[in-house]
């Protein structure tokens, strides 16, 4: 099944025809890389301006930190991160495509209509809030629909799956004949590695990636310094970047659309080299 070419994000239609690059802006104290983390407006600024110059395609900004084991944050707490964030990058940057990352119907819902965002990325696919397809309904936006085993708290215990691609290839298709039959335009899917898998299952997973297309629909991964990596090396996530390159290209000849990363940089070299292969000799 062919997918979408383009994805309309607040009228800005996103060409996924060459793959995109989603970068990182975690306004949050404890996510796992601390590269990541953004303290104040000013570095947030500077975070979103970088990104923007070094070729993002897209902003993700999220302030409930998904590592494993993470601890609760309140509605209020993820609103008060996230919502003003959002604001100041599409204040300073307005032709910036921005996408909230929260599971909070409410949240997403303020990030679109008040604050400037264009795309929800969900790592709960919808579990969480049952509000939330609605509201992706209401908004018309397009919605990245992520695969998760359990919660950040709980996910790592004992993720098991008779076989893992199957399995969320079954969940992907419950949950897109809903959001289908509501009327939702643009579906985004995301495996979501390291969500409830063990490293073995990611590795199948990113193995079998190509399975995904089945789905139709766009594909986003986000492996971007996860402990698939850096814990069969022996090293710590500030080490990950090569380990991420390497990762992020096996993607992108598998099929990905969007890769979600902390280096963008690096990661618009990997597709403008990888895009090269299918390109005519001669052709630049």
């Amino acid at each position: 099944m062919d997918k979408p070419r383009y994805i309309n994000a607040g009228g800005k239609l996103i060409d996924l025809g060459i793959p995109k690059v989603m970068g990182i802006i975690n306004i949050t104290p404890d996510s796992f890389y601390g590269g990541s983390r953004i303290k104040n407006s000013d570095e947030l600024l500077k975070a979103a301006g970088t990104m923007l110059k070094d070729g993002a395609d897209i902003i993700d900004v999220g302030g409930y930190s998904s590592r494993p084991g993470a601890a609760n944050v309140s509605e209020e707490e993820e609103g008060r991160r996230v919502l003003g964030a959002i604001k100041i990058i599409s204040d300073e940057f307005p032709e910036a495509i921005i996408s909230v990352d929260t599971f909070r119907a409410s949240i997403a819902k303020a990030a679109v209509e008040e604050c400037g965002a264009h795309i929800i990325n969900d790592i709960s696919g919808g579990e969480a809030d049952s509000g939330m397809f609605d509201v992706v309904k209401q908004l018309n936006v397009p919605y990245i629909l992520m695969h998760m085993q359990g919660d950040p708290r709980t996910m790592q215990s004992d993720p098991v799956y008779n076989d893992v691609v199957a399995d969320i290839l079954k969940w992907f298709g419950e949950r897109i004949f809903r959001l289908r039959s509501s009327g939702v335009k643009d579906i985004i899917i995301d495996p979501g590695f390291g969500f409830g898998k063990t490293i073995d299952h990611n590795y199948d997973m990113l193995n079998r990636l190509g399975d995904f297309s089945i789905a139709g629909l766009p594909l986003l991964v986000g492996l971007s310094r996860k402990s698939m990596i850096w814990k069969p090396l022996g090293i710590n996530p500030d080490e990950a970047l090569t380990g991420t390159i390497a990762l992020n290209t096996i993607a992108l000849l598998k099929g990905a659309d969007i890769l979600r990363v902390h280096d963008v940089k690096e990661a618009v070299q990997a597709v403008k080299l990888t895009v090269r292969l299918g390109k005519p000799e001669g052709q630049d």
